[in-house]
């Protein structure tokens, strides 16, 4: 990995979600009105959380999860209803406070361990699991890779994480985004086309004894995210 890339990259998504996007964010992700760019984000969201989760055991009583960049937790929680024993890492300390907020009573036997740092942390242990739910979007897909590396080497399982399908809409987006001014531009997403992503995580020695499982796409008008399963051996 990078490192100076790594860690800028870092910065600047810490720098965004913690201080100029709260409001927005906080809002995208309850129940509130939001207008029509928002609300087809709000659901290809939904809808990828659903697959996300439908790739999980159902009963996960016993198990350790991590739910890396857990924004305001609604995957963290689905995953302590049905058992699992979950550490919710963001970058942001604002969005982990929301998240905290926002935690309903757990009455499954789950439980859920909020915190805010870097989810590379080797203190915070070892997984059964591991959900990256559009947390690498923003790195090179090379970073991204390598992030998911890491966290490889303390699970068990399987990791479930997302990434932006290259396609020319999204090259549009991109495009017309970076025609704001600085201040007002969120972290650029960057796309990778589905078979360099796939040769990229088959190259990758610390992945030797994994194997990619189910894939799937969620498009939903501004939002298009590619879902991917690694299996360990």
């Amino acid at each position: 990995m990078t490192q100076i890339s790594y860690q800028t990259r870092r910065s600047q998504i810490e720098t965004y979600f913690d201080r100029n996007a709260v409001q927005a964010w906080a809002r995208l992700t309850s129940d509130a009105p939001v207008g029509r760019v928002r609300a087809t984000v709000r659901a290809g969201r939904d809808r990828m959380r659903s697959t996300l989760l439908s790739w999980l055991p159902e009963n996960m009583h016993g198990m350790r999860l991590l739910d890396a960049g857990c924004g305001t937790g609604a995957m963290a929680v689905e995953a302590a209803h049905r058992g699992a024993a979950v550490l919710a890492i963001d970058l942001s300390p604002t969005l982990v406070n929301l998240a905290r907020e926002r935690q309903p009573i757990i009455r499954s036997g789950g439980s859920i361990d909020f915190r805010y740092g870097d989810m590379l942390d080797p203190a915070l242990g070892d997984f059964d699991f591991v959900v990256g739910m559009d947390s690498v979007i923003h790195y090179e897909a090379t970073d991204a890779v390598r992030v998911l590396a890491g966290l490889a080497q303390r699970t068990r399982a399987a990791m479930l994480f997302t990434y932006a399908p290259s396609s020319p809409a999204l090259e549009i987006f991109r495009a017309v985004g970076k025609l704001f001014p600085r201040g007002d531009r969120s972290p650029a997403i960057v796309p990778v086309a589905e078979k360099k992503m796939h040769r990229l995580l088959r190259y990758e020695t610390q992945l030797a004894d994994w194997n990619i499982g189910r894939t799937q796409r969620i498009a939903s008008s501004f939002y298009t995210s590619q879902a991917l399963e690694l299996i360990r051996q």
